[in-house]
Formats: C-alpha cells, sequence, structure tokens
C-alpha cells in the first residue's frame, strides 16, 4: 500500500524542480505554459504567475486531456510546462499525472511565493 510520502517522493524523483529564476527565463516564450494547480481561493488572495492557466488539481485530468470535454486548449503535449502551487507538493504531484498522460516537458518550479520572491511577472 502507497503512502502520500510514497506518491511525493516518486512525483519529486520522476519530475524535475527548477528554481524560480530559471522558469522565469521561460516566461513568455511560445511553447511555455504556466499552470498553476492552486485553487481559486487561493490564487485570488495572493494572485499567480502572469499569464498562467489556473487548473485546479483536482480538475487537472480533465482540462489536460485533449478528448475531454473540458480540455483546455492551452494543455498541448508537446508544450513546456511549467507547474506550480502553493509549496511544490502539489506541484510534483501534478506534473508526474501529465507526464504519466503523455506530457513530455514538465517542470515543477515550487511555489507561488518562490516565483513572487524571484521577482517574476505576476497577475491578480
Amino acid at each position: 500500500m502507497k503512502t502520500s510520502k510514497d506518491y511525493l517522493d516518486e512525483a519529486n524523483a520522476s519530475v524535475p524542480r527548477i528554481s524560480a529564476e530559471e522558469a522565469m527565463q521561460a516566461h513568455g516564450k511560445d511553447n511555455a505554459v504556466f499552470v498553476d494547480v492552486r485553487d481559486s481561493s487561493a490564487i485570488a488572495g495572493s494572485g499567480t504567475v502572469a499569464g498562467a492557466q489556473r487548473i485546479p488539481r483536482g480538475m487537472l485530468e480533465f482540462m489536460a486531456d485533449d478528448a475531454s470535454p473540458l480540455h483546455n486548449e492551452a494543455m498541448k503535449k508537446d508544450a513546456d510546462i511549467y507547474v506550480l502551487c502553493a509549496v511544490g507538493g502539489q506541484a510534483a504531484l501534478a506534473g508526474k499525472t501529465l507526464q504519466d498522460m503523455g506530457y513530455s516537458s514538465v517542470k515543477n518550479i515550487g511555489g507561488f511565493s518562490d516565483w513572487k520572491d524571484a521577482g517574476g511577472a505576476t497577475e491578480a
């Protein structure tokens, strides 16, 4: 039987964690898609990465699946996906799910505060 730690360890081993500064170099590039997996109330309270797709972790599989009626058009399997959350754990788990769904380039950029503290562009 797997524990939450097992899932997190597996996700962290599979999804590369990069710094906010590294992610900032990709921000705004054509193939870069930033995905904030926090719920809408968390984003409303703090803001998010400028231009980020707001896809709550509980909806990720539906919005990332191009065969789903809920598919988010920004989610393309050949895009460079940069996932963030509050601290990094949900982003790692979401990144692993995306890999399992066939997304080939997924990176965990940790928590929104890391991005904001590094001077990354934000929006309300």
